[in-house]
């Protein structure tokens, strides 16, 4: 059978309102979704890096695996994927293709020489509720993956907002353009896509639904 597990976004956490819906939604339908911690305790030291290989402890057996990733989640599990057989399935939501580059310019060129030079920046912790300090070797980190590298061809549906703030749809656009397997639904709310959650399970519970029916056969 087929297992579940949801990445969180940055500076998120497990009990985000969309973890807490899609759970609900899965308890219905007598699935588990897993939901692991990625801030792992240590916000500071966060990094895509430690996302992908906290994940890949996760999913080392030969079970296939659909990962549900939220924003930089999104990201961490086209990666994933990328690198672990065993996921065979990709639900993103507003992933954070390109974060790096969308970001840094949201914060200004002078905060974000500040923060090379001092190594720490504040960053809101939606999880937390209140700023808590980052190492600027989360943006190091990032700038070693390159997207374009994202090509093994697995069933992805990508959600993503018409109204985008944080990474705008044109990103989802572009990642789908250039991969045949990728289908993307496009929807009228923002970054967040909390307004949108019942019309994104009505799509999503059709492809888990399928997931249990191919995992039968």
């Amino acid at each position: 059978m087929t297992s579940y597990i949801y990445l969180h976004g940055f500076a998120s956490s497990p009990n985000s309102a969309k973890v807490r819906f899609l759970q609900e939604q899965f308890d219905r339908l007598g699935l588990q979704l897993q939901v692991p911690d990625l801030n792992q305790g240590d916000f500071f030291h966060l990094t895509l890096t430690r996302q992908i290989h906290q994940v890949e402890g996760l999913i080392a057996s030969p079970k296939p695996v659909t990962l549900i990733g939220s924003s930089f989640g999104g990201l961490t599990a086209a990666w994933l994927a990328e690198r672990n057989p065993s996921v065979q399935h990709l639900i993103l939501l507003a992933p954070a293709f390109n974060f790096v580059a969308h970001w840094l310019p949201k914060l200004g060129a002078a905060t974000v020489q500040q923060w090379q030079q001092e190594g720490s920046y504040p960053v809101y912790h939606y999880g937390a509720g209140t700023p808590l300090p980052l190492s600027y070797n989360f943006v190091t980190d990032a700038q070693t993956y390159n997207d374009r590298h994202l090509q093994r061809p697995i069933p992805t549906l990508i959600f993503h907002g018409q109204s985008d703030e944080i990474i705008p749809i044109a990103a989802s656009r572009a990642y789908g353009a250039e991969r045949s397997w990728v289908q993307l639904v496009e929807l009228e709310s923002d970054h967040m896509l909390t307004d949108a959650l019942p019309e994104i399970w009505q799509k999503m519970k059709v492809d888990i639904c399928q997931d249990q029916v191919g995992a039968e056969g």
